[in-house]
Parts: structure tokens; sequence; C-alpha cells
């Protein structure tokens, strides 16, 4: 779920992100080029080409942006996803230092370069990344990149560690449901599905819905062995969420027998 951040989620970003700029130069034919408008023309082109699959463009577009303007940081952000998209991780790598040396404070590419680390398998340059981003005073969304964080320890098995992260995106946003998720599907990993409900049931107390959260609650109830909880769970569930993924994964775990109610 690495809050859970995709190529396409991050190019969005960069679209969203890129700034007007201008740095006149001269064509052979006379006319005004702005080789930083043109570049962020190509870069923002290349972006869609990327979110659409189209690989050939979005390379055509990217690399011919990075000639127009090689100090660009959206620029060498954008060559990163795209080189992460084609399996290149010592290109992206590059682009990502390359971006974060251009920008240093800039939030959404230290996050996205720490969840790269992350898949990379180097989770502890991942980590002070992303304490990195969550200090950041400048960056939107804290508590997305603490998520991240933990989804990182956990695939790294340190389930111990991934807790604090959670619940500092959780301080930092309450409503944040897939922190609130991550959380209680970790509490019931660790057999502990009173802590799950906890963090189920705050979340629910601040009036907020998430077919995700109450299907958490559902299997920590059925974890506790308390069948009488998982259904009002469950009624909530298919009530608010009849179409979802989550209302259709209740009949099987319903059917299953309940653990032991716990004293």
């Amino acid at each position: 779920m690495m809050a859970r951040s995709t190529g396409a989620t991050l190019a969005a970003c960069i679209a969203a992100a890129l700034l007007l700029a201008s740095c006149a130069t001269s064509s052979s034919n006379g006319r005004a080029v702005d080789n930083k408008e043109a570049a962020r023309a190509n870069t923002q082109l290349g972006v869609a080409y990327l979110r659409q699959g189209n690989m050939n463009q979005a390379k055509e577009k990217l690399e011919k942006a990075e000639k127009q303007d090689p100090r660009s940081h959206e620029v060498q952000y954008a060559l990163a996803l795209f080189s992460e998209r084609m399996n290149q991780p010592a290109d992206a790598d590059r682009h990502y230092q390359a971006a974060l040396k251009l920008a240093p404070n800039n939030g959404e590419v230290t996050n996205a370069y720490a969840v790269f680390l992350c898949r990379s398998n180097k989770i502890d340059a991942a980590q002070r990344l992303f304490d990195e981003v969550v200090r950041n005073q400048l960056y939107a969304t804290p508590w997305v990149a603490a998520t991240n964080a933990a989804v990182c320890l956990r695939a790294d098995k340190r389930n111990a560690d991934a807790v604090p992260w959670l619940e500092r995106a959780i301080a930092l946003r309450p409503d944040y449901y897939p922190a609130v998720v991550e959380l209680g599907d970790l509490h019931i990993a660790n057999n502990d599905p009173q802590k799950a409900r906890s963090a189920v049931d705050s979340f629910l107390s601040i009036g907020r819905k998430s077919a995700e959260v109450l299907l958490v609650g559902v299997r920590a109830a059925m974890a506790q062995g308390d069948r009488a909880a998982a259904d009002i769970y469950a009624r909530l569930l298919r009530r608010d969420f009849p179409n979802t993924q989550a209302a259709g994964a209740l009949p099987q775990l319903l059917q299953a027998a309940p653990a032991q109610k716990q004293p």
C-alpha cells in the first residue's frame, strides 16, 4: 500500500507542481525560444505519455526536456519515474539524486526517492529520508510519508518499528484511513486485535467512514472471538459500502469460525 506510491500518482504530482519560469534565447530563425518553458511543456507531455504507458513517446519528450533545461528538478524527477518504470534502477537513482540536488527541500521528490530506496531494499537510507520529509514544514502531506515509512518497515519484517510511524501519521491526520488500516492490520498480525479495534473505533468516532477500516474491524472482532461486534462492523460495511471489494470479502470472513473469545 505504499501509501503506496505508484508511478502514475507521482507523475500527476509533478504535473501539478511544475512552476512557470523564463529563460529566453534565440532560435536559428530569429524567433525567441524560451527553453525553460519548452522544457516544462515537454515534461508535461512526457509525464502524460508515461501515465498512458506510451514509453517511447515519454522517453522522447523527457530527453528533449532535459536538453532544454538540464537544471530543472521537475525534469530530473520525471526522468527518475520513467527510469523506474523501465526497470532501470541505476538511472532512476541518478535522476532522483540530481532532482534532490537541484531542489533539496522538495518533499514530493524526497518522499518518492525514499519509496524508491525502500523498493531497492535500502531500508535505512529510506527511513532517513522519510523522517526528513515528515519534518519538512513545507511538505503538505507528511502523514503520507509517515505511512510509507511504516509500510517500508513492515516489508522488512520490522513491525515494532512501524508502529510509531503509523501512530505519528494518525496524530498528524486522524482521518487518513490508509494509516488506520495499516495500523489495524499490523496489530492483528501481532495477535493484538484489541489494539486494532481501538484504532478502528477511534477513526469511526470522528465521524469518518471507510470500507477498508470497517473490514479491519470485522477481522479484529473475529480474531477476538467477538462475533456480535464483527456483525456490527459488517452491517455498517454492507450499508455504507455495499458494492466494494471489502463488502465482497465479508461472506468468507464471517463464515470462518471465530477465535475463542478473549476475556
